[in-house]
């Protein structure tokens, strides 16, 4: 065993300075035969829960650490002291470990100033159970021996030493200089030592070596010098930045004994101190927060009794609760024998019982059923047995309050829907016997483990919940958990390649190969799985480039380090007391809030905050909630009537009828195009169908999609294997889809019972082949026992089997479901309502709002502009059908702007015009900025009466002069100066201002049509009014087979031809290093889609003739492998064998030219049944309408008799735009274009 130990260790949570992962450096301590390990990572424990639980499976002592930072006075920000001088705290028991925490908490909630601080008064108030160390050079110990301080050195000492006793240890480091640059930190901790060494004899305070650890292995160190450069922002060759002297690694005894021989009992004292240490676990049972039933609630004083004794072994106790007959006797017997915690947990639960048939009351009528009833006790027994009537508590009250509030509450989430105590108590709104719904933690009562409930809520409402939360519990018991950041194999690569000073083009060519979704296998690190995958990026290993064999080497060495904290998204801790008691607590800034205000949150990940006994609740931001209320309001201000949404009915035909045409665009999880197509086969007409494709559209069950809706449509038979299935699967033809149907037949099949399914549930998940083993003998045994036969038995087990790895729970598929339903009624019944939330909460996704504005105009609902008479904050709707933009999503335009304009149209009517607008705004809100984007974004239009260029324009003779709204402003704030000195003045008339002249519209060119477009869109986002493709829609239509989107994805379209179109955006021609020009162009498409064509060589000298802004063009290419050559051994050129592939242009043409030069005919298919004289008079009218060059074919077809008549137009020839291709469009026939 190793004589020595390493008291000084910072891991990968160090975070940009440490390079050490956790697993790694124990692995290390182990192989160097040492019986304990440290971590003292900078200021922080968000490693120690998991480094604990490591160390412990491998057989190492954990020392739990943190190097901290210390200031004079930690509530100053002092510039001079925001480092502070370092200290090394270890905790040698857990009352140590609770110290530390609330130190490192403190420096953060109290004393963070750049860096997390504490001060002495800190370290004198919760130094029990602390072992204190000098730290490196940069402890105020070293520092003061450095300055020459001699007299203040020794004073630290003796300070230190009052405070921690036996317990402080002075420190020493040596890094030999490998590097001339290195000298001086070695010399200084020659110096250092040297003093160190005198104070140790003269106050007998005993000595440590350390090696300040920041990487594994010596060979780490180059990577780790990458790492620095990261977190300083510096390139490796600068000779000014941050460095480290590689010797921070792992040192062995006999390396540390080399560099300390004449210190063998400061390397002995490492030993003591680990000694000092004891072995204590950070697991704690649920720490339930403190929720005592209402004062005024009336307990029933035997049942009481029955709860309080139940499960006590002290039978003597037992029995004097027995005798009690008073409240006051209960509450003394449990502060004599320290029960309060039970006894609470005893009141909590008839509280909940109370509240639960209460409620059950509600749902089924005051006459509960015995099936009803026999599931409440049950599962109120086993929430009694479990002790977590408090949970149930807290997530009523909040729930309940978030309702008050306003907020939108989902119908439930996840397995927890399943439980009918949670839909009583309106935490759920799914009525689980109804749709057989379980909820496994309930099934086994003998694995005790905090039920899961997550909550969505609207995304606006999920902050007040919080707040609700944090005002009842106190601001110290709640915090969010902190989330990390690591480098995945694509940011290592860049990160590295900005250090080494890779060519952005080389590193982002690297960062292509490597594949966008990376599962490696067990035992494999996520390099090995990418160049397993990318053999082209495995090359670059050997490449002739001496950077990007660097980058790939220390880009995989860094792969998984720690780049920076964040918040878990829905992760909401609450504490039964102030929560830095059971763990470290840190800040980070709310991005939400203004100023500097900063939230708690928990140093531990999610995974583990729960092993130390931290209540953990899901508060979810649910966007389709928002557009669901917000659809809610619009309806209400529209038609004046309230929807309960709640209370739809879950039969409605219309509503079907949208699911069954595949109407879903907007509809939650069920818009993509192949749910879309499913659903139009399917045709689904109850609400179990709904459930059922949202639990079978993923992959794995996606296969059974054709036979589940072959047996809907009676194409296949319904069949089960043994006839006693049918109970559990006729909702799904026969066809197995959830784990509760797994976990229901194994009970109903084979005697098993609700823990046992539960366990087979978990065990088939999880693939435990033993348990899988056993449990398959008990189930064809029992299965056997009840008459069913054998082999069939065998065949459903194979089949569970293969189902189980990605079966789905039936639960959260019905709450989800349910949302899906609601958006679908309100879809259906209140299109342009519903439609208008839909945008108003996508604003900033210009993709999806494009998307949505293509849904609306295939309803027919039109998406007017913004309106300064019309327009509210966000998009609305109005009793004519339409839609109408929002002021405020107009950029330049803010909140405070819109709602003064709101309010005075509101209280002064509608503006009649232009000038009585600008006499009637308050120009403090709405200044000339927010009017220049009303006037551009088309928002005056209405009430202006020219085009919106004239705003703009001054009177072309003089260049000096005024701009028509600079005049309109002024114009507008003398009438509001002369109402005003009219009412202040005495003899004041009523209609002052009326002798000012208004300002005359300018005589000016008007902006382009592309002009006035491309400026909307400017401050509103997208093309709204018009697109300026809209006169080649049809061309594009017909003659594109790719969107611009694409052709991002080269993989998937390799080999293949592709046809797009669009507006050129921007263009570059460079020059590279031989001299020879390239370029390249941004292009986009319809949807907003954007791709960056280059053009190199001959198509660059073929093709630059196109390379202009606002140009419409038509491409046609090819995406082809790229070949690469590369010399062999003797010298020779060969092909490589790496499989790149790019886009390759072929062709480029104007849009303008398409249809005159490729196109040649126009063909119209229309069904015979839809020939009349009157289509035909309508037909021909809208041909002679359409002139052009395209001959004009029309065929009649009979597809019943499988009969096509073709006939060509001799007299007519027609064009792809005007009111031809209209009318086919809205007829809905096709047509096609040669």
């Amino acid at each position: 065993m190793s004589q020595f130990v390493h008291l000084h260790v910072h891991t990968q949570y160090s975070i940009l300075d440490g390079a050490s992962a956790i697993g790694k450096i124990i692995k290390r301590a182990k192989e160097l035969g040492m019986p304990a390990l440290a971590i003292t990572d900078h200021g922080n424990m968000y490693g120690v829960k998991e480094f604990r639980d490591a160390a412990e499976k491998e057989g190492i002592k954990p020392i739990l650490g943190c190097e901290v930072y210390v200031v004079k006075n930690r509530f100053e920000k002092d510039k001079d002291e925001k480092s502070g001088d370092h200290l090394i705290l270890l905790a040698k028991n857990l009352t140590g470990y609770h110290n530390l925490c609330k130190i490192v908490s403190y420096s953060w909630t109290e004393g963070f100033y750049y860096k997390p601080r504490i001060d002495k008064s800190l370290l004198r108030e919760y130094h029990e159970g602390l072992i204190c160390c000098s730290a490196c050079l940069g402890g105020e110990l070293p520092q003061a021996i450095m300055h020459g301080d001699i007299s203040g050195a020794e004073a630290v000492v003796r300070e230190f030493k009052e405070i921690f006793g036996e317990d402080y240890y002075l420190e020493m480091q040596l890094h030999p200089a490998g590097d001339s640059r290195d000298e001086f930190v070695y010399n200084h901790q020659v110096e250092v030592n040297r003093e160190i060494r005198r104070l140790s004899a003269k106050y007998g305070v005993k000595c440590i070596c350390s090696n300040d650890v920041h990487f594994v292995l010596e060979d780490d160190a180059i990577a780790h010098d990458h790492l620095i450069c990261l977190n300083t922002g510096r390139d490796l060759d600068d000779p000014k930045r941050m460095r480290y002297t590689y010797q921070e690694y792992l040192k062995s005894y006999d390396q540390m004994h080399a560099l300390f021989p004449d210190d063998e009992q400061a390397l002995a004292n490492t030993l003591e101190v680990a000694d000092k240490v004891e072995l204590y676990s950070l697991n704690s049972k649920p720490l339930m927060p403190n929720f005592p039933p209402p004062e005024d609630f009336v307990f029933d004083i035997e049942k009481l009794k029955e709860s309080f004794a139940k499960k006590l072994e002290d039978s003597s106790v037992a029995d004097r609760i027995t005798a009690a007959t008073e409240m006051a006797e209960l509450e003394k017997i449990a502060s004599e024998c320290n029960l309060e915690e039970k006894f609470m947990i005893a009141k909590q639960f008839r509280y909940l019982e109370r509240l639960t048939y209460q409620g059950a009351q509600v749902r089924y009528g005051k006459e509960l059923g015995d099936e009803v009833r026999q599931r409440l006790e049950y599962e109120l027994n086993t929430i009694e047995w479990m002790g977590f009537p408090g949970y149930f508590l807290i997530v009523w009250d909040f729930i309940r309050a978030a309702r008050e509030m306003g907020v939108s509450v989902g119908p439930g989430r996840g397995s927890a829907a399943g439980s009918v105590v949670a839909y009583c108590l309106k935490i759920t709104n799914i009525d689980p016997l109804k749709y057989h719904l379980l909820f496994e933690r309930f099934l086994n009562p003998e694995r005790i483990s905090l039920p899961d409930v997550d909550v969505d809520f609207d995304e606006d409402g999920r902050a007040d919940v919080l707040h609700y939360v944090t005002e009842k519990y106190g601001e110290k018991r709640v915090a969010q958990i902190v989330t990390f950041g690591c480098m995945a194999p694509k940011l290592a690569i860049k990160d590295v390649a900005r250090v080494e000073k890779l060519p952005l083009s080389e590193s982002d060519r690297l960062t292509k190969l490597v594949p966008d979704r990376i599962t490696p296998a067990k035992g494999q690190s996520p390099f090995e799985f990418v160049y397993q995958e990318s053999p082209e990026l495995s090359a670059e290993r050997e490449s002739p480039n001496q950077l990007i064999r660097s980058t790939l080497k220390y880009a995989e060495k860094l792969e998984g380090s720690v780049r920076q904290t964040g918040v878990h998204a829905c992760g909401v801790i609450i504490g039964k007391d102030d929560l830095e008691l059971f763990a470290p607590i840190s800040v980070v800034k709310d991005k939400d809030a203004k100023g500097d205000v900063y939230k708690s949150v928990v140093q531990y990940e999610g995974k583990l905050v729960e092993s130390v006994g931290l209540i953990k609740m899901d508060f979810l931001g649910l966007r389709t909630l928002s557009i669901i209320k917000d659809a809610l309001l619009n309806i209400e201000k529209v038609h004046g009537k309230k929807i309960d949404i709640d209370a739809v009915p879950l039969d409605d035909k219309k509503t079907y009828g949208v699911f069954a045409r595949g109407e879903t665009t907007g509809l939650f999880q069920f818009e993509s195009a192949g749910m879309k197509k499913h659903l139009r086969n399917l045709k689904p007409n109850r609400f179990e169908d709904l459930i059922a494709m949202n639990a079978l559209y993923r992959p794995g069950p996606m296969e059974y999609i054709p036979n589940f809706i072959a047996r809907k449509q009676g194409t296949e038979p319904v069949t089960y294997d043994i006839a006693d299935m049918e109970e559990y699967l006729s909702d799904t033809y026969g066809i197995t889809v959830y784990q509760e149907q797994v976990m229901l037949l194994s009970q109903k099949l084979a005697g098993f019972t609700g823990g046992e399914a539960d366990t087979l549930r978990k065990a088939m998940g999880k693939k435990l082949k033993d348990v899988l083993a056993k449990m398959k003998d008990k189930f064809l045994s029992g299965a056997a026992a009840k008459g069913h036969d054998p082999k069939i038995c065998e065949k459903i087990w194979t089949d569970w089997e293969a189902f189980a790895s990605y079966a789905f729970n039936k639960s959260h598929a019905t709450c989800y479901a349910y949302v899906a339903y609601q958006t679908g009624y309100l879809k259906a019944h209140y299109p342009s309502e519903f439609m208008a939330a839909l945008l108003s909460r996508n604003l900033s996704d210009i993709k999806n709002l494009t998307l949505y504005m293509q849904e609306c105009q295939r309803m027919g609902i039109k998406v007017l502009g913004p309106d300064v008479n019309e327009s509210y904050h966000m998009f609305s709707s109005d009793r004519d059908g339409n839609v109408r933009f929002g002021l405020a999503a107009i950029k330049g335009v803010g909140e405070a702007a819109v709602k003064d304009i709101i309010q005075e149209r509101e209280k002064g009517g509608r503006f009649k015009d232009i000038y009585d607008f600008m006499e009637r705004i308050n120009y403090q809100m709405v200044n000339k900025k927010v009017i220049e984007g009303l006037a551009v974004s088309g928002a005056l239009d209405g009430i202006s009466g020219f085009h919106r260029s004239k705003f703009f324009a001054g009177d072309a003779r003089d260049g000096s002069a005024p701009t028509f709204l600079e005049q309109l402003i002024k114009y507008g704030s003398r009438i509001q100066n002369e109402k005003l000195n009219a009412q202040q003045s005495l003899f004041g008339a009523a209609d002052g201002g009326q002798d000012i002249a208004k300002p005359v519209s300018p005589v000016a060119m008007e902006w382009s049509a592309l002009e006035t477009l491309n400026k909307e869109r400017e401050f509103i986002g997208i093309y709204l009014s018009a697109h300026p493709l809209d006169e080649y829609s049809v061309l594009i239509d017909k003659l594109c087979n790719v969107s611009l989107s694409e052709l991002e994805d080269t993989e998937a379209m390799k080999d293949k031809d592709f046809s797009v179109a669009g507006m050129v955006t921007d263009t570059k021609i460079m020059t590279n290093k031989s001299g020879g020009q390239f370029g390249r162009f941004k292009l986009e498409d319809y949807e907003g889609n954007t791709h960056e064509f280059m053009l190199f060589g001959k198509d660059f000298e073929k093709f630059r003739i196109f390379m202009y802004k606002d140009y419409f063009l038509y491409i046609r290419g090819k995406v082809a492998r790229r070949v690469y050559f590369k010399k062999d051994e003797n010298g020779n050129q060969t092909q490589d064998k790496r499989e790149d592939y790019r886009v390759q242009i072929l062709d480029i043409m104007q849009l303008r030219d398409v249809e005159e030069t490729r196109l040649k005919e126009l063909t119209v298919t229309i069904p015979i049944q839809d020939v009349s004289a009157d289509f035909t008079q309508q037909l021909q009218k809208a041909a002679k309408k359409s002139k052009g060059k395209l001959l004009f074919k029309i065929k009649v077809e009979d597809k019943n008799a499988g009969i096509c008549l073709p006939m060509q137009s001799k007299s007519l020839r027609v064009s792809l735009t005007g009111p031809l291709t209209e009318l086919m469009k809205e007829s809905g026939y096709d047509f096609s274009v040669k």
